[in-house]
């Protein structure tokens, strides 16, 4: 996944644990021919064998995290041959090195053959083997080179009047991209069902919860405040549903399969209009509500390292947002200097679209005289929307979802700016 960006510096961790022999050989084969093509590949490895080692041109050896060599690798056995560790015939010049800095003296055969000085490094300690290395290196010649070449370095950066980011480029188009990121999402998620699974069971339990209290709604003042309390709480389940967008890049299909379930199971138990029509309405509604806060969710997260911290904004804002909705509190009423806010409010297009799609044709008063009615006791559903001030024209119901597809448009572009310029090389 790292080289889709075509990185000058690869870091790989023992990329050859878990191999066998043939098949890390042709690992390091490809890392090789990575590297001559102009790539810094650098890479811890384990007990490599000799046709494996043969392919490295810098080598550094650690012990206690303490350096004890660093330079060509084709060099290295002359180097400890040097300082009095010679290697033996037909020995693996890994296994080897390993030998020296672990104290091994049978295996690191010395270059002097007093059988006093022998004894004398067999007994000696740990830590005095670990001195000699460390100081050894640092009075030989590929330790000045290495200081020589930092300070090089060191030099340049300081004279560089500016650090240069650097542009990736993107080897293929947006559409090539799109779809192995999507058909990752949906392997990644064949393999791990439980997440998906869990979620349809819980919303499932929890839109027969809905179903049962608000069970078969009346066509009276009773009913129309269940149809009220009913679509208020489906609207704003639908905006918090989407908290756990927050910790996804792209939000996977199956995510969503919960706001159709609920919806669909919500609907004909509370017995809302019987129409095939009254009822994708429904479905697309909630669904644009659905995707228009999870795109607030990805705009508000796509720039932020901490979930716990996103979700503290997220949830900040769809309070803010439930206020304007439309059931809290009534919004001709709000003062004119607050009003504005209303236009930000996912639930409340949500609400709206779903009210106009209700409320429209419905009768709450039956065959009751209705001309000693007090002012104000809505007895159609269009004299209720008209209390609210709801404009329930066909226009009215649909400019809902023209702003809820310009939010998500909006939200998305804002997560994928955040997602462009974020910083990426540290």
């Amino acid at each position: 996944m790292e080289l889709i960006i075509d990185p000058p510096v690869l870091f790989l961790d023992e990329p050859t644990t878990g191999l066998d022999a043939s098949t890390a050989n042709s690992v390091l084969l490809l890392l090789k021919r990575m590297a001559n093509s102009g790539r810094t590949i650098i890479l811890s490895i384990h007990q490599p064998r000799y046709s494996i080692y043969r392919l490295f041109d810098s080598l550094t050896l650690l012990v206690h995290g303490k350096q004890v060599y660093h330079g060509s690798a084709q060099t290295a056995l002359d180097y400890f041959s040097e300082i009095g560790y010679t290697c033996e015939p037909h020995n693996n010049p890994a296994d080897f090195f390993l030998d020296v800095i672990n104290g091994d003296s049978s295996a690191a055969a010395l270059a002097l053959n007093s059988k006093e000085e022998d004894s004398d490094v067999s007994s000696s300690s740990m830590h005095g083997i670990e001195d000699k290395l460390v100081q050894e290196y640092r009075k030989s010649s590929q330790y000045r080179e290495t200081r020589a070449e930092l300070e090089r370095i060191t030099e340049g950066k300081k004279s560089s009047s500016s650090s240069r980011s650097r542009t990736i480029t993107y080897k293929t188009g947006f559409f090539t991209q799109f779809r192995w990121v999507l058909k990752r999402t949906f392997q990644n998620l064949l393999l791990n069902p439980q997440t998906s699974v869990a979620q349809i069971a819980v919303t499932l339990f929890l839109a027969l919860i809905v179903g049962l209290i608000f069970f078969g709604v009346k066509n009276d003042a009773s009913g129309l405040q269940n149809r009220m309390g009913a679509l208020f709480f489906v609207t704003v389940n639908q905006c918090f549903s989407s908290l756990s967008s927050a910790e996804l890049f792209i939000s996977e299909r199956k995510l969503f399969i919960h706001e159709y379930i609920s919806g669909c199971v919500s609907y004909f138990m509370i017995g809302l209009k019987p129409t095939v029509a009254a009822f994708f309405t429904f479905m697309f509604s909630v669904t644009m509500v659905a995707y228009t806060a999870t795109a607030m969710a990805l705009a508000i997260s796509a720039d932020q390292t901490v979930v716990a911290i996103a979700n503290i904004f997220i949830t900040i804002a769809y309070i803010f947002m439930m206020i304007f909705a439309g059931l809290l509190v009534n919004l001709p009423s709000i003062a004119s200097w607050l009003a504005w806010l209303k236009y930000f409010s996912i639930p409340r297009y949500g609400l709206a679209a779903l009210q106009v799609n209700e409320f429209t044709g419905l009768k709450f008063c039956g065959s009751i005289n209705t001309t000693n009615f007090p002012p104000g006791i809505a007895c159609t559903g269009e004299e209720f929307l008209d209390n609210q001030g709801v404009d329930w024209s066909t226009w009215g119901l649909w400019q809902n979802h023209v702003a809820l597809g310009v939010m998500t448009f909006c939200f998305l572009t804002i997560a994928y700016l955040k997602l462009r310029f974020i910083r990426k090389f540290t």
